[in-house]
């Protein structure tokens, strides 16, 4: 196994936020135009490069997601948002990335005057227009924020139902989860749920297993960003094997937030081999400066994966992706043969 050939795999991606998959020059270029150069720790690329190398001491989870603030500043314009979503799928296309969930909440972007729909079609605009000249399929996943009040998570919620089949395929609950449990945004979940949305809740990442039982449970997720925390509960991790609920595990980040402590002793090894259903994401390819191929690598060469479950773990983002059954499966026939054969050349 080498890290080309896992490059020339179809891929796809299920949990990339928006606001921290920048590209670094871009990211110079928009506080410049804005005239917004002191919101950055320097204009130069390697200087922020460098500067973002000090993401990795962050000591909690919440001083990992204080660092958004460089990025969010500068995405408040149509003009941005669309820029940062086509290069975004432009980038994922570059490693062979089929189909790309996109997440991010709109509400973090109205801080000058756009309004939800606004941002949202911005965003839209960006991904349909990657999407004609790159092909790679994308969709969008709206983010209730845990830190808000309940009604914001609903507006957000109600967003997402609004633009559901129109580009959104789902809706998530981010941010600090010290404090902000999910059980506090059940309104948003229950008129999602009830209008058949799509399912995701950021869980179990630097706090236990509870909030991936509230997840689950009082919130109805259909999947578990990250989730890494499940094996400290064995009835609740028997329970997500046996109803095969995937995780959004993001290696990296799960590094730099401290949730465990280096690649070689991360739990996803574990997972893979008791039958939890793992997929691999970035996360956020400026902050965590990687890419799928990178996450994929590295849990290979240094969780120790092996190169048939790793095969299968790429296959997993294309099967409990939130596409469509039809157009899943149409997708999943189309890669499977590369991705499961190791004789095909790939």
């Amino acid at each position: 196994m080498t890290y080309d050939k896992i490059l020339q795999w179809p891929k796809a991606e299920l949990h990339c936020h928006l606001d921290g998959s920048i590209r670094p020059q871009t990211l110079i270029e928009l506080a410049a135009e804005q005239g917004k150069r002191d919101l950055l720790p320097s204009d130069s690329a390697e200087g922020l490069e460098q500067a973002l190398l000090e993401i990795d001491d962050s000591e909690t989870l919440e001083a990992f997601l204080a660092w958004f603030e460089y990025t969010i500043g500068v995405l408040q314009s149509r003009q941005s948002l669309r820029r940062v979503a086509y290069e975004l799928a432009v980038d994922a296309d570059r490693e062979n990335v089929k189909y790309l969930e996109v997440r991010y909440s709109p509400i973090l972007h109205t801080a000058e005057g756009l309004t939800l729909e606004e941002v949202n079609d911005a965003v839209l605009d960006g991904l349909r227009n990657a999407e004609r000249d790159t092909g790679v399929r994308s969709a969008i996943i709206i983010c209730g924020l845990r830190d808000r009040l309940e009604s914001t998570s609903l507006r957000l919620a109600e967003l997402a139902v609004d633009y559901f089949g129109r580009g959104v395929v789902g809706f998530d609950l981010a941010g600090g989860e010290a404090g902000n449990p999910p059980k506090h945004h059940l309104a948003a979940f229950y008129f999602a749920r009830n209008n058949l949305m799509n399912l995701t809740v950021h869980a179990g990442e630097s706090w236990g297993p509870d909030s991936i039982s509230q997840a689950l449970f009082r919130c109805g997720a259909h999947r578990i960003g990250h989730g890494t925390s499940l094996a400290e509960d064995p009835a609740l991790m028997r329970y997500v094997i046996d109803h095969q609920v995937p995780l959004e595990i993001c290696p990296t980040s799960n590094v730099q937030t401290k949730v465990v402590e280096n690649l070689e002793t991360h739990p996803l090894v574990t997972y893979v081999e008791v039958g939890v259903p793992v997929t691999i994401s970035t996360d956020n390819r400026l902050f965590s400066r990687t890419t799928v191929t990178e996450e994929l690598w590295r849990v290979h060469t240094r969780c120790g994966v092996s190169e048939k479950d790793l095969r299968q773990i790429a296959l997993n983002s294309f099967i409990h992706s939130f596409l469509s059954h039809d157009e899943k499966w149409a997708m999943v026939d189309d890669v499977k043969g590369d991705l499961l054969d190791p004789t095909s050349g790939v």
